[in-house]
């Protein structure tokens, strides 16, 4: 099993699986749009014996607001 560490964006921190055929970016349903995330640097634990492979994702965009004021109200 190979998992994704995202850095940056509102998914900061998170670690989630990593789908087998994954390239350069993930896109992850977030709220109403999509979240893109693309890859920085190589994958780590590729070895048999130390861990599950690593991958770090690094947030580039959002398809939708993040946090959208849908009462268009200035607070």
């Amino acid at each position: 099993m190979a998992i994704a560490r995202l850095a940056g964006g509102p998914l900061d921190g998170q670690i989630i699986p990593l789908e087998p055929g994954v390239s350069d970016s993930l896109i992850i349903p977030y709220g109403e749009g999509q979240l893109i995330y693309r890859r920085a640097g190589a994958e780590e634990n590729t070895g048999a014996h130390d861990g599950p492979t690593e991958t770090r994702f690094v947030y580039d965009e959002a398809t939708e607001d993040i946090n959208p004021d849908p009462d268009s109200r200035d607070e």
